[in-house]
């Protein structure tokens, strides 16, 4: 089974906030993208479809680790993070965020970024998004279903594809094509 992870692969270890308390992680434990709250929030809320799937989640921000531990302990009424179920890795220095090419050197702003890197370390997509846009939960499980389809079965998924739709083999791509033209 293709088990995917959204964290920097020249991460080793760093300070998170874990279970609403500071703690050092390490590679082998989970992983990241850079986030902020809403981005955070939205995928914590459903951190269950992504492990369902084999996939581990973690939110990074440039941020101190008393900052998200400030805004775990802030209701989400009250503008902050409340009970998260995801980790909180805190890139203070922005050294994940340079390594990922996601940092604006003019302003020390990153931007917004996703990540999903495979068991073995290897890159399989990225995201970056200008600062005011934020990042969607659903698209980020369809590339996942669709890499974890393609891992299984060795065919492509074409533009928009969803779980139950076709795919293209790759040794008759014209099937597809063929099936899909319009004519």
């Amino acid at each position: 089974m293709l088990s995917k992870t959204f964290l920097p692969t020249i991460l080793r270890t760093g300070k998170a906030v874990v279970d609403g308390e500071i703690k050092t992680i390490a590679y082998e434990d989970k992983s990241a993208g850079n986030l902020k709250k809403s981005f955070i929030i939205a995928f914590s809320d459903r951190f269950k479809e992504f492990r369902n799937k084999g996939a581990e989640l973690i939110a990074c921000s440039c941020d101190s680790h008393f900052s998200h531990l400030a805004w775990v302990n802030t209701s989400r009424e009250d503008g902050g993070l409340g009970k998260m179920n995801i980790p909180i890795l805190s890139d203070y220095n922005k050294q994940i965020a340079t390594d990922f090419g996601v940092l604006d050197k003019s302003t020390g702003i990153p931007y917004r970024g996703l990540f999903i890197i495979d068991q073995k370390g290897l890159i399989r997509h990225t995201l970056v998004n200008d600062l005011p846009i934020g990042r969607s939960v659903d698209e980020a499980l369809r590339i996942l279903n669709a890499l974890k389809y393609f891992e299984e079965h060795g065919e492509v998924c074409p533009a928009d594809w969803e779980e139950g739709d076709d795919t293209i083999d790759v040794k008759s791509p014209k099937d597809y094509f063929k099936k899909h033209s319009g004519n």
